[in-house]
């Protein structure tokens, strides 16, 4: 028979994955010279809300709130996979990403002056369109929010015992 506390872990291995790549991020950005665009800055905000929203629901009891926290993250995790794909099918092929939408919502909350050094886009999406291992950085992010949003929606729709 599982704890509660078993229940919890799909929760907390979420948070850590998102954490984890905004952390990847970061080293690629400063150990690697791989600077972010705006639509990376802002697949970095929505894995910290990811997160945060994930790491929130498992320390709720079960129950109603944790699954609420859940669907929530899910939905985050959708806008994630939008916003990974618009970046690598349309903005990564203009040689500008001036006052896209990803820029006007990390202006609108101020990011840009809060922490810079992780949301103060610094390249064209063109420019930014890089791969790892074979693989566009777009769709290594585009897998990790698949991913997180499978299993916070798997926690939202769980059944209550």
């Amino acid at each position: 028979m599982r704890s509660r506390q078993d229940r919890r872990w799909p929760l907390w291995a979420v948070g850590a994955a998102c954490f984890g790549a905004v952390g990847a991020a970061l080293v690629s950005q400063y150990h690697f010279d791989m600077l972010p665009c705006p639509w990376c800055t802002l697949q970095r905000l929505i894995f910290l809300v990811v997160g945060a929203l994930a790491w929130l629901a498992a320390l709720l009891p079960r129950g109603t709130a944790r699954r609420a926290l859940a669907a929530l993250a899910t939905l985050f995790a959708a806008s994630g996979v939008a916003s990974a794909l618009w970046q690598h099918f349309v903005a990564a092929s203009s040689n500008s990403c001036n006052l896209t939408l990803a820029d006007r919502i990390l202006s609108a909350l101020g990011l840009f002056d809060l922490a810079p050094s992780v949301f103060a886009p610094m390249a064209s999406c063109a420019d930014a369109a890089v791969n790892l291992l074979g693989v566009p950085y777009a769709f290594w992010s585009l897998a990790l929010f698949v991913l997180c949003g499978a299993v916070t929606a798997a926690v939202a729709v769980r059944k209550q015992r």
